[in-house]
């Protein structure tokens, strides 16, 4: 039930389309691909599902068959008619929107849901964290992301993709690399390749708000990774009080990426 490439290309061609350049536009064209992201995304009846960036539908195709009630996000006013074309007559509701400023609430109905996307690189990073930051009525996300993307979404202390957005969603959530993908299964063919990406939200935030709040400790790590390969007592200069790392029992030679966010939380709270 899943769009091949020839139906694919057909599609855009009956509707006078190409993949935008600017939106990031990369189609998924292999049936085995969108069915393994919808298995891991882990959904079946009884879920609801939000695919941000529903394109032409082959991923949403794949969402439908494991029962779960999708919904489609859109940006692209131009795909809307195809896409709608597709999986309307599935029972999908389709809705036009930009993913970093929607109403989800509205959209949901208020009812927790799952994102599942393939996200392009320009927009990866910024909407998966807003829907941490924003979003509590999403619980999970299977994003497919640029690789590199994906390996700094997961990253930890000591990890050479280890950085500010990792701590940022480590804060919020639980992510891991669950899967890669190739640039062979897309239209038209990217020239990077591409990793899944399971986060779950966490009931609560990983440092209790009570212990530092949010503001003071993610100061001092993005101070820290403005300048990741010196050492703490130079890229903290400007931040740090004196006798903050004696305080926090955390040594001023290190670098911030051997940090964890549980010592930045220390730091934090020492200052």
């Amino acid at each position: 039930m899943t769009h091949t490439r020839t139906e694919l290309v057909a599609l855009l061609e009956e509707h006078g389309l190409k993949p935008s350049r600017a939106l990031g536009q990369n189609f998924v064209v292999d049936a085995n691909t969108v069915r393994r992201i919808a298995r891991l995304a882990q959904v079946g009846p009884g879920d609801l599902v939000l695919e941000i960036g529903a394109g032409l539908g082959s991923l949403t195709l794949a969402l439908v068959e494991t029962g779960a009630e999708v919904h489609a996000m859109e940006i692209d006013k131009y795909l809307l008619a195809p896409l709608r074309s597709v999986v309307s007559p599935l029972g999908v509701e389709v809705h036009h929107a930009n993913a970093l400023d929607a109403d989800y609430s509205a959209i949901l109905s208020g009812r927790p849901a799952v994102v599942v996307a393939n996200l392009p690189y320009n927009v990866a990073t910024p909407l998966v964290l807003h829907l941490l930051e924003a979003e509590p009525l999403i619980t999970r996300m299977l994003v497919m992301v640029q690789k590199e993307v994906g390996e700094r979404f997961a990253a930890h202390a000591g990890d050479e993709a280890y950085g500010a957005a990792s701590l940022r969603v480590q804060y919020f959530a639980d992510a891991h690399v669950v899967g890669k993908v190739g640039p062979n299964v897309f239209v038209p063919k990217p020239n990077v390749d591409s990793a899944l990406v399971s986060i779950v939200r966490r009931t609560s935030p990983r440092i209790d708000p009570a212990l530092v709040s949010e503001e003071a400790l993610f100061e001092v790590i993005r101070t820290s990774f403005a300048q990741r390969r010196k050492m703490l007592r130079r890229s903290l200069a400007s931040w740090a009080s004196e006798g903050v790392f004696e305080r926090a029992d955390i040594a001023a030679t290190r670098r911030p990426e051997e940090l964890t966010l549980e010592e930045f939380a220390r730091l934090a709270a020492a200052r």
